[in-house]
Order: structure tokens, then sequence, then C-alpha cells
């Protein structure tokens, strides 16, 4: 179709995430995409410095997922989960029972990271429902946390700065710390854990579940913090009978250099939740990895089971998808591309800080961030980085990047000279 054409239903008809309706800005239009470029309807060529969303990790038309899914495609597209089971699920969750630490050997599959974190926020009720203390209703997080769009993610995304604020007084209401205020790579102080300890003190006898992203906070300001507080707050939560869940949507499959990122701090969850790179970027698909302990009390209490359960779950497409991402995880080619990518940010980057309007450049694993010191001027930067052949996609004050583990060198430098030149060039209102 006539890309001028297509662009004029689109603004017609679609409503894109996070824009408003119709949208203020001309999306676009991409083709094609392989490896970590994108093609656009006019032929030209995008460095994705994005991972789509950060879920593209192994790049676009990787052989190996694509005859995956083409071959499940032979066999059946979708089958419902409740009653039946299929050999991708089955094979899929035995991997991943095998990449997580032990005791996370039962998976409960959803149809998303957000889906999975309701899932993950049911499965800690219940657990003390099925313990006879019903009172544990209520659910701890970390200000900057975010943790999805669905009503009950939002819940635990941050109350006051978050993309979510707006919806108040809609949302349950649940306890916040401040986030952990030792970051990654400062010296350990022991004080940072006190509005944790007080607050289990106060009101631990209602808690059901500690809801952290591990070491990264992502979309909540991209926020690296110290592995300590983990080490600390896994020891609290048992002390004071709290669940800890672990939200790795963003982090998982070694996107900070570590396999997940609960192992810079060695501890292990209650409760694992995976998404985004789970299908390599190919599907929509989350999983929710916990105990046999767990799951059986959970199961032997009120209803005898864990009420959830959706239609597209265990999709056969997405799981097979899935075995073959993982598979590529397991041969390890990421432990050497994502400290090349550390290393390539890190340099390419630096030059960020010297910007009188840059507050912090950051780096760990493959993921790199220059906040500013206001508001990114996205309706003047967007284009400007398409004109420099990237997409980079910045939001409130971070211009970020989290580029598929397989981008050449060549391409991840051209990444890196492109933010820091539009940087430079449109500060942000108040600074300029």
């Amino acid at each position: 179709m006539d890309v001028i054409r297509l662009l004029e239903l689109d603004r017609r008809h679609v409503w894109h995430p996070y824009a408003p309706m119709p949208a203020a800005m001309a999306p676009v239009v991409v083709r094609s995409a392989r490896g970590a470029r994108l093609q656009l309807a006019d032929g030209q060529e995008l460095i994705d410095g994005m991972a789509s969303w950060w879920a593209v990790i192994h790049g676009y038309c990787h052989p190996a997922l694509d005859a995956a899914i083409t071959a499940q495609l032979a066999q059946m597209a979708h089958v419902m989960f409740g009653g039946i089971t299929h050999e991708p699920a089955v094979l899929l969750a035995q991997e991943l029972a095998g990449l997580a630490p032990d005791p996370l050997s039962v998976v409960f599959f959803a149809d998303s990271g957000s889906v999975a974190m309701e899932v993950a926020m049911k499965m800690a009720f219940q657990y003390w429902m099925g313990r006879g203390r019903p009172e544990k209703c209520r659910l701890l997080a970390l200000r900057g946390g975010y943790h999805g769009d669905t009503l009950g993610a939002m819940s635990v995304c941050d109350p006051v700065t978050g993309m979510h604020a707006h919806f108040a007084r809609i949302l349950p209401q649940h306890y916040f710390l401040p986030r952990p205020a030792v970051p990654w790579g400062a010296a350990w102080d022991a004080v940072a854990m006190e509005p944790l300890r007080q607050t289990l003190d106060r009101h631990g006898a209602e808690i059901a579940a500690l809801v952290l992203e591990p070491i990264v906070q992502g979309a909540g300001g991209m926020y690296f913090y110290h592995p300590q507080f983990l080490r600390e707050a896994r020891a609290l939560c048992d002390a004071f009978e709290v669940l800890l869940i672990a939200d790795e949507i963003a982090t998982g499959f070694g996107r900070t250099g570590r396999l997940f990122a609960c192992e810079h701090a060695g501890i292990v969850p209650d409760i694992l939740v995976l998404g985004k790179a789970l299908t390599g970027g190919y599907l929509t698909l989350g999983a929710v990895l916990t105990s046999p302990a767990l799951a059986e009390t959970v199961s032997a209490g009120g209803p005898g089971c864990l009420m959830h359960g959706p239609t597209f779950m265990a999709n056969p497409l997405a799981c097979a998808v899935a075995r073959a991402a993982v598979e590529l995880v397991r041969q390890g080619g990421w432990r050497q591309e994502v400290p090349r990518l550390e290393a390539a940010l890190r340099q390419g980057l630096a030059p960020c800080q010297e910007l009188p309007h840059v507050a912090e450049v950051r780096v760990l694993g493959g993921i790199g961030v220059v906040e500013l010191t206001g508001p990114a001027p996205l309706a003047a930067l967007q284009p400007a980085f398409v004109e420099a052949g990237v997409w980079v996609r910045p939001f409130g004050r971070l211009v970020y990047l989290m580029p598929p583990y397989v981008i050449g060198d060549t391409d991840l430098r051209h990444l890196c000279q492109a933010v820091v030149a539009q940087v430079a060039a449109y500060p942000p209102a108040e600074a300029g």
C-alpha cells in the first residue's frame, strides 16, 4: 500500500501506545527487519537501539527462531491449555526450570509480562490464604518501579512519579519504599535498609510480598542499584515471613551481564517473573516460576487451584519459538556479546557526560542510559534520530540504548555517535 495512504489510515483508526488519538507525531513505517536493523517503507535502514522494547535480543529474522515457529505452525498454531497439554509447553517449562535456580521448578505461563505480574500477585495472595493467613493481602513495592500496564501491575508501579499516577484513586493501595538509596558501584551503606526494615516491622503482618525489579529499575527511570540491597531484602523477607517477587521481565536472559539479575546478589526469589526476551521478541509470552512447596500450598487452599486461566496460555507457537530462544541463551553467546556491548556503550556514550544538560551517564551490561537535566524534547529528537539512521525512543529525561545482543561493532559505534550528537543538538527546553 502507498505509504501516504497507510499513514492516513493509521491516523484515522490506530491508537498507538502512550500517544494521543489521533497521534501528534506520524509513526515510522517499517516494512521489514533483519539482524539489528529496521528497513523503512522508503528503503532507509535504521539501526535498532531498542531491541523492540528490549525483547529482540537475538536479532530480527534469526534463522533458528524462524525455523522453530515455522515448524510449529505446520502442526498447530493454538490449542486451549485447560485440560490439554502439548510438547512445546512441557519442554519449555522443563528448560526454564533448568535455567532457574533451585527450587524454582514450577512454571505458570501467561499472555505477557504484565499478565505474568498479575499471576505472581495472585499467587502470593493465594499462598497466604492457603497458609490460613488471609490478612496478608497487601504488597510492598519500590518507588521508581515499573511492572506493567494492567490494573494490578499498575498498583505496584511508582505511585507519584510513575506514568500511572493518574489512576491512583482506582488502584488497590499498597505500601511503597524509597528506591534503593545506594546506586550500583557506590560504597554500601547499611542505612539504606532502614526503610524496608521499619516498614516490615510495622506492617509485615499484612504484607504478602515485596515486589521489585532486581538491580535495574526499567521504565521507572533506568536506575541501577547496589546488589547488597537485594541480599538484605531477601533476609528481611525471610525474617518477617514475606514473599519476594522478582520482576525479571526486562532483566532476564542476560541483559545485565548475568543470566538473571538476581544472580548479581546471589539470591533466589520465591516467585520469578519472565517475559520480553523469553521468545526472542517474536510473540508475546510470560512465565511465572515458583517452588513446588509454594504451588502446593496455593493448590491446597480455598478454590484448590490458582485462579487464573488466560485463553492463550502456553500458546504453542509462542512456546516453540521460546524454546529456540532459550536454547540460544543456553548456548551462551550472550556471555561474550553483553560485555562487548557494555564496553562499547561505556566508551561511546561517555562524551555525553561533558554536556551541561546531562545529569548522568550510566551503563550496565547491555544497557546504556543518558539522563538529562530535564525532559527530552521528543518531538525534535525522534525525527533527528531517524535522520541519523538510528531508532532510539527517549522517554521522560532519559535517552537510553538496549540494542540486540547481535548488533555489530560498526552499528553500535554509529548508534552511540548518533546519541551523543543528537543529545548535544537538542537539549531540554529549560536547559536550552
